[in-house]
């Protein structure tokens, strides 16, 4: 049975563990110069955004090719997706092509489609309700800052601040398969889907919900934000500035959490609204870690999926 990457849940516990330290190991030889082993030469990978990116393409681009993989980057206004094919037929496509897809776009309903429809792997490269591989990079940054190895978090507690996007559904679903303690703070209205949060409650994950900003963060390990108005929802952009604020991640908020915490952004980051100059770019920011370790975990998630899985 075709194995595919559309949530983090698509993962056991196990296989986390073992995405995450073998992402370890990969960064390791890159930081050394020492080359390592091309465990993908011959095959082709397919990188479909219909989303604009940076680090999605970059790092699935570069970890393609550092593995010996040969990638072949599709931008959705350029291919036949714009002109109506839909996506079932492209996904048919794909399978005689390549290897593996990694798909980047706005509805989940697309995604789960392309999936239903491929005998190869895809990978969510960002979707309206799932940003998973985000996660395997943050979790990565996670351990590191704090000296625990693959999955084991227990105990670190996550102070989400902001819209109960994407991400943070990652983060929520990120509890249930380590033993981080989550506190999402979120303006009224703006919260994370319910099913999607109870669910995850009921495999024993331990998150909570608050309006207050200062609650979520007293005593946080890792403080995370993203920007108040996703790709596709630059029109409420107005109406989101007044009802987040007070949610902006300044220096008052972090000196609220642990006195080792670390500062967490996806990036791309609009500062003086969801966080200041101040912090993202201050001792406690490792964004730019964060950012980096998209590359290894994305090296090792096409390991996992192509190579077989895993524990």
């Amino acid at each position: 049975m075709t194995r595919h990457f559309l949530t983090l849940l698509d993962l056991s516990t196990g296989e986390l563990d073992w995405i995450l330290k073998r992402a370890s190991v990969l960064k390791a030889f890159r930081r050394k110069g020492e080359p390592h082993e091309r465990s993908l030469l011959g095959k082709s990978i397919a990188i479909l955004l219909e989303k604009v990116s940076t680090r999605t393409r970059l790092s699935f681009e570069i970890a393609a090719f550092e593995l010996g993989a040969y990638p072949v980057v599709l931008i959705g206004r350029d291919t036949q997706l714009a002109r109506g094919e839909p996506v079932e037929d492209t996904a048919r496509m794909l399978n005689a092509y390549v290897h593996l897809v990694v798909y980047r776009t706005f509805g989940h309903d697309r995604l789960k489609a392309l999936a239903q429809y491929s005998s190869i792997p895809v990978v969510n490269g960002l979707s309206d309700t799932h940003h998973p591989c985000q996660l395997l990079a943050d979790l990565l940054t996670i351990g590191e800052c704090f000296q625990r190895k693959g999955a084991e978090l227990n105990g670190i507690r996550v102070a989400w601040v902001g819209d109960g996007n994407n991400v943070a559904h990652s983060w929520i679903e990120a509890a249930v398969l380590t033993g981080i303690e989550l506190t999402l703070a979120c303006p009224v209205g703006y919260g994370p889907n319910p099913s999607i949060l109870n669910h995850a409650l009921s495999k024993g994950a331990r998150v909570q919900l608050t309006e207050n900003p200062l609650l979520a963060i007293k005593g946080a390990h890792v403080v995370v934000t993203d920007v108040w108005a996703s790709m596709g929802q630059e029109e409420e952009e107005f109406h989101r500035k007044a009802a987040f604020k007070g949610f902006t991640v300044d220096q008052n908020l972090m000196s609220l959490a642990a006195p080792n915490a670390i500062f967490l952004h996806c990036l791309p980051a609009h500062r003086g609204e969801e966080v200041t100059s101040e912090v993202i770019d201050g001792p406690q920011s490792r964004v730019w870690e964060e950012a980096e370790n998209r590359l290894h975990t994305q090296k090792a998630i096409l390991e996992w999926l192509l190579l077989g899985p895993h524990e």
